[in-house]
């Protein structure tokens, strides 16, 4: 396989035309979201198009498919660009993965197809009975973690 790579799925942005993303509750019930872990060298990246259990981390305290995402805030547009970013932390608790992992996968686990939104890459590591937790930015035009121009 080849090395994981930062990016927004490509199908993600054909499915926001197509309707199948609802960050907010603002025009229909909103969906779901979870962030699961990927070891590193699992190919993920902008042709992702779905979460898969392939290439997940397994271990003490971690579950197949996550965790959840909040996103709390609806999404906004400043100087040209629509953002999003969850509103809390992504926390893993209390887990022991072993295996080196460098990537994470933000999907809609609402979707039928658990259609995967974005692909966050990082240093490989691994964690013994800790927890992990992946910071969030600024919610705002030029920091947000899901940004379109």
């Amino acid at each position: 396989m080849t090395a994981n790579a930062q990016s927004m799925a490509t199908s993600f942005k054909q499915d926001l035309l197509n309707g199948v993303h609802a960050f907010s509750a603002s025009y229909r019930a909103q969906d779901t979201f979870n962030a699961a872990l990927y070891t590193t060298n699992q190919g993920l990246g902008a042709g992702t198009t779905a979460y898969s259990a392939t290439g997940e981390v397994s271990g003490t305290g971690y579950t197949a498919g996550g965790v959840a995402v909040t996103f709390g805030t609806p999404p906004a547009n400043a100087n040209g660009v629509a953002y999003v970013t969850p509103s809390a932390n992504i926390v893993f608790n209390n887990v022991t993965l072993s295996t080196a992992f460098d990537a994470v996968l933000i999907y809609n686990n609402t979707a039928a197809g658990k259609n995967a939104v974005s692909v966050h890459t990082f240093g490989a590591q691994t964690i013994t009975a800790g927890t992990l937790t992946l910071t969030m930015p600024s919610n705002d035009s030029n920091n947000a973690l899901l940004r379109l121009a």
